[in-house]
């Protein structure tokens, strides 16, 4: 089994709900509904308040190509738009919903029993008008990332299964429960960029979920074809062979960031990801597990992207695994599992390692909410940290090979340009240094800094020539 350097074990905290099926939330009785759900431009609202909406219909259009609409989870009245908190910690422009209780879906949804058939552009128009993004958390549009530059040759796709972040469990219910979701998912990425070869990396400790979607897989009907070869000597003969698509689950080591695209496809294919590129630049594109399931329901019968799986867990009553609909308030979730068990330190949106904290409970839900989190005292961590004590441990566990300790030195002291020279813009933010510093540096924090101002720095430059251009 190929592997990634670097990475830890941290505690994973899953026993509480990896053996609870996943159940439908209450429906709400009101739901704020962010336009900014995902990477990209915003939507603009295309309701007014008093509107009667139903459930699944569009209300937010997306203006631009790296964006997503966004549908009502519910059928009532809108009742206000406006400004409301985000889990991002900003005010984003949302509409609110109260619901009716009928619970109505909209007129226009189309089942496609023949969506195998369908020519890729079309299942690509499917999707997004769906308003499905990635829903490990990343929140990038899909149809974006089903549709690379020209140059760049897709040959594989890779669903990702390894839901590595502690507590985290949403992703393992969806591929005991919804197996043949995941997997007809996978075929319908399979056709939009017309690659043969499929993989599911899960880790083996969801031993469960391997054998179920090598169940599954093991059922899809196989036809055979007769090639014709041709030896040097010219002489013609026929093989049968099987035709249709190449899938396969692969058990991965537990270690944590597993998940990671560039270390899933590192442990999966032995292939690295360049420096500042992208899976497509080694023929790679990766979705979460319940990014494709919802590909599925869109596909197949017409179903908007309105709600998701979401652990609720932690300093809990009662932990649970609830598909919950898009805007449902997070202090409805945590009363529906039973209020608090013990005063919580610290409420995180993900999981603990590269999750979101939360400062009120009056945030909603979003395509991106795989978890809440609910930290008490004991696991929160400390506040206070020390210099550095140059011990090397952060620089054994990157799983980037950089160097975390030079980047905190150079982030702390806002030194950019030095700390340019260690490639921050390569940390993908696991949280891995952070997690191992015996001086609880917040090295992730100094990095992200940097890696800001890079950003800053790299824009004015390009606008600078652009302008020099024109």
């Amino acid at each position: 089994m190929n592997g990634f350097k670097g990475g830890i074990h941290p505690h994973y905290s899953k026993e509480k709900t990896e053996r609870l099926p996943i159940l439908d939330a209450k429906m709400p009785e009101r739901v704020v509904i962010p336009l900014a759900q995902h990477i990209g431009a915003p939507c603009e609202p295309i309701v007014k308040i008093g509107e009667e909406v139903k459930k699944g219909q569009k209300i937010g259009e997306a203006k631009g190509f790296v964006s997503a609409p966004v549908h009502s989870s519910v059928s009532g009245k809108v009742t206000a738009i406006g400004k409301f908190p985000h889990p991002s910690g900003r005010d984003v422009l949302s509409i609110v919903i109260e619901s009716d209780g009928k619970d109505e879906w909209v007129d226009g949804l189309i089942a496609r029993p023949d969506y195998l058939k369908l020519p890729p552009e079309e299942l690509k128009k499917i999707i997004h008008e769906a308003g499905i993004v990635g829903l490990g958390g990343a929140t990038f549009p899909t149809h974006v990332k089903l549709t690379p530059p020209p140059e760049k040759k897709i040959r594989i796709i890779i669903l990702n299964g390894a839901e590595c972040e502690p507590y985290l469990t949403a992703d393992h219910r969806l591929m005991v429960e919804k197996p043949e979701e995941i997997v007809e998912g996978l075929r319908i990425l399979m056709r939009i960029l017309n690659v043969q070869y499929g993989y599911i990396g899960v880790e083996t400790n969801k031993a469960d979920a391997v054998s179920r979607l090598t169940e599954i897989v093991a059922k899809i009907p196989k036809e055979r074809l007769a090639e014709t070869y041709v030896e040097r000597s010219g002489i013609e003969w026929t093989k049968e062979v099987d035709a249709g698509p190449n899938i396969k689950i692969i058990p991965l080591d537990v270690k944590y960031p597993q998940g990671a695209e560039k270390q899933l496809i590192k442990a999966i294919l032995n292939r690295e990801v360049p420096s500042g590129g992208l899976p497509m630049d080694v023929g790679v594109v990766v979705q979460n597990v319940g990014t494709a399931c919802a590909i599925s329901e869109a596909a197949r019968f017409g179903r908007p992207l309105i709600d998701r799986v979401t652990t609720i867990t932690g300093a809990v009553m009662y932990p649970k695994n609830l598909r919950v609909r898009i805007g449902t308030l997070f202090s409805a979730l945590i009363e529906e599992c039973g209020g608090f068990s013990e005063e919580p330190a610290k409420i995180v949106m993900g999981g603990p390692m590269m999750g979101i904290a939360q400062h009120t409970l009056n945030v909603p839900v979003i395509k991106g909410t795989s978890g809440i989190v609910i930290l008490p005292k004991a696991a929160a961590g400390e506040k206070d940290f020390y210099d550095c004590i140059r011990c090397g441990m952060c620089v054994r566990a990157c799983p980037m090979g950089l160097l975390p300790n030079m980047l905190g030195i150079y982030g702390e002291l806002r030194l950019v340009e030095k700390g340019e020279e260690f490639r921050p813009m390569d940390c993908i933010e696991c949280g891995c240094c952070s997690f191992v510093c015996p001086s609880k540096r917040p090295l992730v924090h100094f990095i992200r800094y940097l890696k800001n101002e890079l950003s800053i720095k790299r824009s004015r430059a390009k606008e600078k020539k652009e302008a020099v251009t024109v």
